[in-house]
């Protein structure tokens, strides 16, 4: 079933109310390993994210991403702003000009937009990002969406494959980021980034 700009939106909105809920959670998890302000930059940026999606609801699919993308850039601090903003970013930019998309169009926008999360970056898998949440559940939704065209089981399977990815995080040493500075005193931590996508595609498979 194909998406389109009213979905689009609606789906964005219950990312943002989750993100927002989800602030102070996300905030202690950056305690030990980062700024202490994961939740509070992420929740600065969603509520500014839920003004402007009100002014988007005629505007295409690629327009709402990309201006998604350039609101999180513009109000989130740290290095959660530039590499979230990337991901909408270039998903909107694939999408140019569509009232809808189709699963596979999604696939391959999200596909490009983890491209740009890494090469902004300049990490890969295993760094203890949030690319250890979502290179997984790309790869999941893929397989799943293949074997059984289901957009839902897809995105379910890209939500448990995501979790999987963050529980991983706790034994991995981070060499990207504020999170390197503490080396193997952060193994048992998860990571923030890979836990706010996290609650981003649990409620996209949940809502849609």
């Amino acid at each position: 079933m194909p998406i389109n700009q009213t979905k689009l939106i609606a789906m964005l909105n219950e990312i943002s109310d989750k993100i927002i809920a989800e602030r102070d959670f996300l905030t202690e998890l950056d305690r030990p390993i980062g700024d202490n302000d994961h939740g509070i930059n992420m929740c600065k940026g969603f509520e500014a994210v839920k003004v402007k999606l009100e002014t988007l609801a005629d505007k295409d699919i690629g327009t709402i991403l990309k201006t998604t993308g350039m609101t999180l850039v513009s109000t989130v601090g740290g290095s959660s702003g530039p590499l979230y903003g990337t991901l909408f970013m270039k998903m909107g930019m694939q999408l140019a000009g569509k009232n809808e998309m189709t699963f596979d169009e999604f696939l391959d926008a999200f596909h490009i937009g983890i491209q740009g999360v890494g090469e902004r970056g300049r990490s890969t898998t295993g760094e203890k990002t949030m690319l250890d949440a979502m290179v997984p559940a790309m790869e999941a939704m893929k397989t799943t969406w293949e074997a059984e065209h289901d957009e839902k089981t897809a995105l379910g399977a890209g939500a448990e494959a995501a979790a999987a990815g963050v529980a991983h995080t706790k034994e991995l040493i981070a060499t990207k980021g504020r999170a390197s500075y503490v080396g193997e005193r952060g193994i048992g931590h998860q990571d923030p980034g890979a836990t706010s996508f996290l609650f981003m595609i649990q409620t996209a498979a949940e809502k849609f």
